[in-house]
């Protein structure tokens, strides 16, 4: 594919290189570029995915200590508590977070992406989804990014990450241990890598102790809503499971409000573990079982490995790709079946 630079941006636009870069710069309001030249540059970028040197921009002006910080979901608690702690980690270092809510949606990933990069970012950190890289490796060769909670298979992409297959794999054990049988497994957005290494590891678990036929796999998207949705289908179904595993927070209470609702009790009538911790789980009636992933080391590693490629010039000469091991953090939220 043909390389996308100014002078494209201009000629298909009609106005001169001088006139774009202003535009890119923000700076159109201090020439006097008319908005609606201005738009249409930036409508253009947009369309064309138009990549800006970073190199180049960064010896012509001075550094913005601006860093993008891309969640899928600032909504979901998990993702709100690791914004703190890397906003946090960035401002003791003399950063500023830029942060972007992709609402699970890769072309929107795609898209704040490189305006953060218009806006002259110095690095990013990205919790991705979708399936592509393409866009976040470009990226990743104008400035550092590293990726957190979540990764590309076939990627080069440093990334800081929990190994969600041993995750999934001891909640499961747990349940069996209590003497569970039939468990179901409520999963999040089917193309996550932590949603598949999960279930990975509920899989593993379930086909060592001779249980895969009694293994039931429900749910597409780390939401309350699918959590509800999914265990009312489960709940009402012929044989309705002793046990459920929800692979998110999220998912965990859209589950538990299903079971009241069926006049069911936890742990008495059904067993339910949790991926993910929060303070609040220990809160609810009765506080629940579930998989904690170390959130504060995996921000402040991934601040770490950033900083450091932004204190050698921006350069990378290799990736840091590190996963932390969970933990099972008990409650009362699962009883012998």
């Amino acid at each position: 594919m043909k390389k996308i630079t100014l002078n494209t941006i201009a000629k298909n636009c009609g106005c001169s290189v001088t006139t774009v870069s202003r535009v890119i710069n923000g700076n159109f309001e201090k020439y006097r570029i008319s908005r609606k030249m201005a738009e249409a540059v930036m409508a253009e970028v947009t369309r064309t995915g138009y990549i800006p040197s970073f190199t180049v921009q960064s010896l012509q002006s001075k550094r913005s200590r601006m860093i993008g910080l891309l969640l899928p979901s600032i909504a979901n608690p998990y993702f709100a508590d690791m914004a703190s702690h890397i906003v946090s980690e960035l401002y003791k270092s003399g950063y500023t977070a830029i942060l972007v809510d992709t609402m699970e949606d890769a072309a929107r990933l795609d898209r704040s992406a490189r305006a953060l990069l218009l806006r002259r970012v110095e690095g990013m950190i990205a919790v991705p989804c979708g399936q592509d890289p393409s866009v976040l490796e470009m990226i990743g060769k104008e400035v550092p990014l590293v990726l957190v909670d979540r990764f590309y298979e076939e990627s080069s992409l440093s990334y800081v990450t929990t190994n969600n297959f041993k995750g999934g794999y001891d909640a499961t054990r747990l349940l069996i241990g209590a003497g569970h049988r039939s468990i179901a497994c409520i999963q999040g957005a089917l193309d996550s890598m932590p949603n598949r290494e999960r279930v990975r590891g509920f899989m593993k678990a379930m086909g060592e102790e001779g249980l895969t036929e009694y293994a039931r796999l429900a749910g597409d998207e780390f939401s309350v809503q699918n959590g509800y949705l999914s265990a009312k289908l489960l709940l009402f179904g012929k044989e309705p499971p002793t046990a459920i595993f929800a692979l998110s927070n999220n998912i965990m209470l859209g589950t538990l409000k299903a079971i009241r609702e069926s006049d069911l009790s936890v742990p008495e009538d059904i067993s339910l573990i949790s991926f993910d911790d929060n303070l609040y789980m220990d809160y609810l009636t009765p506080s629940i079982t579930r998989v904690g992933q170390p959130v504060e080391n995996m921000a402040k590693l991934a601040v770490k490995i950033l900083l450091e490629h932004l204190d050698h010039n921006g350069t990378v000469s290799a990736s840091s790709q590190i996963r932390l091991l969970p933990s099972i953090i008990p409650g009362n939220s699962v009883a012998n079946a």
